[in-house]
């Protein structure tokens, strides 16, 4: 059975890995607009501002991710 500050730990680890993905889906979410505003404003045939910048917004919150769990291990040592 897990104790009461061990029980909540975890919790709060979860409650950050769930942040995580919602922030992940928001910034994939933003660079896509913005994809397609561009598209829109200048268009061409093959869509190409919403496929470089959604590739970039999923790199970036990537990037992201990698950083927290980075900083989640060094706040556990």
């Amino acid at each position: 059975m897990l104790e009461g500050g061990q029980k909540r730990s975890q919790i709060n680890t979860y409650l950050r890995f769930s942040g995580i993905a919602f922030q992940m889906i928001a910034v994939i979410s933003v660079f896509s607009y913005f994809g397609v505003w561009l598209d829109e404003k200048f268009p061409n045939s093959y869509s190409l501002n919403t496929v470089i910048f959604s590739l970039l917004g999923v790199i970036f919150a990537m990037y992201l991710v990698i950083k927290k769990v980075i900083s989640l291990n060094k706040d556990k040592k």
